[in-house]
């Protein structure tokens, strides 16, 4: 019976250490040959579309969601005072291919040169902003390989490339005021990263969470 209990004790610790030991192997692989972070973002460039001119709007031809191509009349403008020949300066055209996320705009609203009408995004150029911590980020270079999960398809994988390492931490660029109290908690900081998506044939939302992997090594 006592030999019994000895070789069972025994099987208990060799699988204890095995699951110990496998599970250190799997973080010290994890922290070694990859980067990982859950502080990520779809991004997308947003570009503002505004009128040349003053005046009332006539005319307005998209709603969001839909696409666009550059030079495609958005809206149109009464044109006041302003010759036939300045017709131009009264049509409101996107300035690239893509979709309108934003509007803005009302039939019969007077809109002025300043006012963004429509905000657009170009959706074949996508890409992926994460904060990485300082103690990281000098593992980290230009052209690596990023595996991408996005919360919005959360079983399947995306990949990229780190196309820009940001040159200062997000706190710097905050417009918080610094503590002057007596007191300091020290706080790890984050560098913003931008990746580039590879090719994709999904429809991606921009502000959606992502979770990416770095390889390193």
């Amino acid at each position: 019976m006592n030999a019994k209990r000895k070789i069972l004790i025994i099987g208990i610790l060799v699988t204890i250490v095995v699951a110990l030991g496998s599970i250190g192997f799997y973080y010290w692989y994890e922290n070694t040959y990859y980067v990982s972070t859950e502080d990520a973002k779809v991004s997308a460039d947003l570009v503002n579309v505004n009128p040349q001119i003053q005046g009332k709007l006539l005319e307005l031809n998209v709603d969001e969601g839909d696409k666009v191509t550059k030079n495609e009349i958005l809206a149109r403008q009464e044109m006041n005072s302003l010759p036939d020949t300045s017709v131009e300066q009264s049509l409101i055209r996107s300035p690239i291919n893509g979709i309108v996320v934003k509007k803005q705009g009302t039939v019969g609203e007077l809109a002025a040169s300043s006012q963004t009408l429509f905000t657009l995004i170009d959706p074949d150029k996508l890409y992926i902003t994460a904060n990485i911590e300082e103690t990281k980020i000098g593992k980290i270079r230009v052209g690596e390989n990023v595996d991408i999960t996005i919360d919005e398809y959360d079983s399947q994988k995306f990949s990229g490339k780190i196309k820009s390492i940001g040159e200062v931490s997000n706190s710097a660029l905050s417009l918080l005021p610094s503590s002057t109290s007596g007191t300091f908690t020290k706080v790890v900081q984050r560098v913003p990263i931008k990746i580039q998506l590879d090719d994709f044939n999904n429809k991606i939302l921009p502000g959606t969470n992502a979770v990416v992997k770095i390889h390193v090594k």
